[in-house]
């Protein structure tokens, strides 16, 4: 990855447990090209085993969240020198593989999308574990405008089981934009921010979630994610129940009830 202001993909540090990873081509809306995908699958990976970081956010530069693939650079190829099915399944993979970082990271990822989000980039802030948005922001996916299907990236996964199959397929098989006031009344975002105060907000949420206990934050995540697939209600529970005993045996959860007598802050050592 390329450093500096120039870099397609910038990773900060807002402190040692935050991360803000931004997609940055402002002038194609942050249109994902493979070099960046390469670099985004890198950037995911090597946060997802650094333990101290508990948080990210991730977001676009400019005016746009992320336009999805960069149809000029796919449409050059096509023109020149065309893929082939082995190399087109790769990259499909490639591409597949940024949501499914996102979803099995142990950190908890914040998309604060900051006006257009479209395609893979729309695919993107619905593998996040919450989503915050501009009142700027509009989601779009126009596959189907292009001659390819609406299940992209895990789309057709996450999209039926955030605002529900019907509303999901409605939208998907239209291939329509979704403005930020309607994406906030179905749930798909938790809320609209004025476009200045986007990062803010969500540095807000990112440190609410530090102050809990990082094995309980980890470990809801996973059950969360794990529960909605589950299939019984019998097998939700099993699972609750390990993560719950497991949780009372960390030192944290001494600490948390010790803190709670006391009537102080808990001071959680991921132990």
């Amino acid at each position: 990855m390329t450093d500096g202001p120039e870099a397609s993909l910038l990773v900060e540090e807002l402190d040692e447990a935050i991360a803000v990873i931004r997609l940055n081509r402002p002038a194609r809306l942050n249109a994902l090209t493979r070099e960046m995908v390469v670099e985004l699958n890198e950037a995911l990976a090597v946060i997802a085993v650094n333990r101290t970081v508990r948080a990210v956010i991730l977001t676009g530069s400019g005016r746009g969240f992320c336009a999805g693939q960069d149809v000029a650079a796919a449409d050059a190829r096509n023109r020149t020198a065309p893929s082939g099915l082995v190399e087109r399944y790769y990259w499909q993979e490639q591409f597949a593989g940024l949501v499914d970082r996102i979803r099995a990271m142990p950190q908890v990822v914040i998309a604060a999308v900051n006006g257009p989000c479209a395609g893979v980039g729309m695919a993107l802030a619905l593998a996040a574990d919450i989503r915050l948005a501009s009142r700027s922001a509009r989601f779009l996916n126009a596959a189907v405008r292009l001659g390819l299907t609406a299940g992209e990236s895990g789309m057709s996964y996450f999209l039926p089981r955030l605002i529900g199959a019907s509303r999901a397929f409605e939208i998907l098989i239209t291939g329509r934009t979704v403005e930020a006031e309607e994406a906030e009344r179905i749930g798909l975002v938790i809320r609209l921010t004025d476009d200045e105060a986007l990062m803010d907000e969500a540095e807000a949420l990112a440190r609410q979630i530090l102050v809990n206990s990082p094995f309980a934050t980890e470990h809801t995540k996973r059950l969360v994610w794990q529960n909605v697939d589950a299939p019984s209600f019998t097998a939700a529970i099993e699972l609750e129940n390990r993560a719950q005993i497991l949780a009372s045996m960390t030192e944290d959860y001494k600490e948390a009830t010790a803190a709670f007598i006391d009537r102080r802050p808990p001071r959680f050592q991921g132990k």
